[in-house]
């Protein structure tokens, strides 16, 4: 356009520029007319000169237009969906996601025991079991990452930090996190059927440490392994160099309606220097009665040897599960003692349509099929447990306990949970002694009103 315009304005001059000489030619002499010719030609040098240069501007111009149209639009910030699994997930096509978790878990509990037995921690209590706030999400590649902290008992501690690698059936962690111990263990205290896992979950110190592992799913079958130091909390001492190896394996073929499950884990543990005594010890159901009947006391030892078996079926509104565990303490220049836990149990739920969660080798959150939300009444659901743990072996009197429990939950919504448990609970040759009887009963009466994100 500018080229055009300066051609169209040279004309234009020029054609002005002849016009009176045209007009006045004839009246001239010689000598003027040559003058006149002589004023046109520099007039038109002059135009000539001025067309080359906005010819050459236009030309720039014309450049710097296709060098700015050459430059790509910047690309469109990534979509980011928004899910809501009882808190905001974050997420973007390409891989990012981020979502807030936690878990706040209240209960109450009434321990009867008989008399003479002067231990606190008996009677009525109350306490905040969990309060746990955390982030967890994914990220281009498959990377994942999980953080969670506990503010129970008017103190922080460290639950999981976990970087986590996963591809194809492949997860790779590193951090702090479960190892592959126990069907019991590993299940979320936000799913189990009753307030506290199976005795033997807490008398043999299962527990998450810092390690590294991976868990490899193909098919039906799920084998874990990994390698695993101390908690992240007894790491803080120098002299911890503690090591351990965990395994498991785990078959859950679905036939038709019925998922079943069966598994096995083991476990070594060297103390190395971080300790040189063990202790084995567990309370009565709840975890707000601050005393235990069954205790080894402090034993010397350097290590361990844990395995276990694994059960479970659920079909339809009925599951069943049980575990056998034993526990082999290495005791230098001492008899090595076994000690023995177990439980099996039995659950249903009376409403229609609602059934266990299971998932990736542990029994998973139960989503009621007519919600309260829905205008429904939730789930309803009733189970009953036999208890069993035996730390007596090889000269070490720790006791004996047996547990009868039952427990009714309540699943309003997918997200809440009230439990009331009962437990009867039987020990023989306990730690604490009754007036000096050390075989008798306890009672125990618990309820927890929980909400998980």
């Amino acid at each position: 356009m500018t080229r055009k315009l300066a051609t169209a304005l040279v004309g234009a001059c020029s054609l002005l520029a002849l016009t009176p000489a045209i007009a006045h030619a004839q009246a001239l002499s010689a000598e003027e007319a040559a003058a006149l010719r002589a004023e046109v030609d520099a007039l038109k040098a002059q135009l000539g000169a001025m067309e080359a240069r906005l010819n050459s501007i236009s030309a720039k111009t014309d450049a710097n237009s296709s060098a700015i149209a050459a430059v790509p639009p910047p690309a469109p910030a990534p979509e980011t969906t928004i899910k809501w699994k009882g808190a905001p997930e974050l997420s973007t096509k390409d891989g990012w996601s981020f979502k807030v978790r936690g878990r706040l878990q209240l209960d109450s509990a009434y321990v009867d025991a008989p008399d003479g037995i002067t231990a606190g921690g008996l009677g009525y209590s109350t306490e905040v079991r969990r309060a746990r706030l955390g982030v967890e999400g994914g990220m281009p590649g498959g990377f994942g990452y999980k953080f969670e902290a506990d503010f129970a008992d008017n103190g922080v501690e460290i639950v999981d930090a976990i970087l986590s690698y996963t591809d194809k059936g492949l997860t790779i962690a590193a951090g702090q996190h479960n190892g592959f111990q126990s069907l019991e263990e590993l299940t979320s205290s936000r799913f189990s059927s009753f307030m506290e896992r199976a005795a033997f979950t807490d008398a043999f110190n299962f527990e998450r440490r810092v390690g590294l592992s991976a868990t490899v799913t193909s098919g039906d079958l799920l084998l874990s392994g990994g390698v695993f130091s101390d908690n992240i909390e007894d790491l803080t001492s120098d002299s911890n160099n503690s090591y351990g190896f965990d395994g498991r394996a785990v078959w859950a073929p679905k036939m038709g309606d019925t998922q079943l499950h069966l598994g096995g884990s083991a476990h070594w543990r060297d103390f190395a220097d971080a300790a040189t005594t063990a202790r084995y010890r567990q309370r009565p159901f709840v975890h707000g009665a601050d005393v235990r009947f069954i205790d080894t006391g402090s034993v010397s030892a350097e290590g361990e040897l844990n395995y276990g078996l694994e059960a479970a079926m659920i079909r339809g509104p009925l599951h069943f599960a049980a575990e056998a565990n034993w526990l082999r303490t290495r005791r230098p220049g001492l008899a090595d003692p076994t000690f023995f836990g177990g439980y099996a149990e039995v659950g249903y739920f009376l409403t229609k349509g609602d059934s266990r969660g299971y998932k990736a080798g542990i029994f998973d959150r139960v989503k009621p099929s007519n919600s309260v939300a829905k205008g429904g009444m939730g789930a309803l659901q009733v189970n009953l447990r036999y208890d069993y743990l035996d730390l007596i072996d090889a000269g070490i009197v720790g006791g004996t306990q047996n547990g009868y429990a039952a427990s009714l939950i309540w699943t309003p919504i997918d997200y809440v949970r009230f439990m009331i448990n009962y437990g009867h609970m039987e020990y023989d040759r306990a730690a604490l002694t009754a007036g000096g009887d050390d075989s008798y009963s306890a009672d125990v009466i618990g309820a927890r009103a929980q909400i998980d994100f």
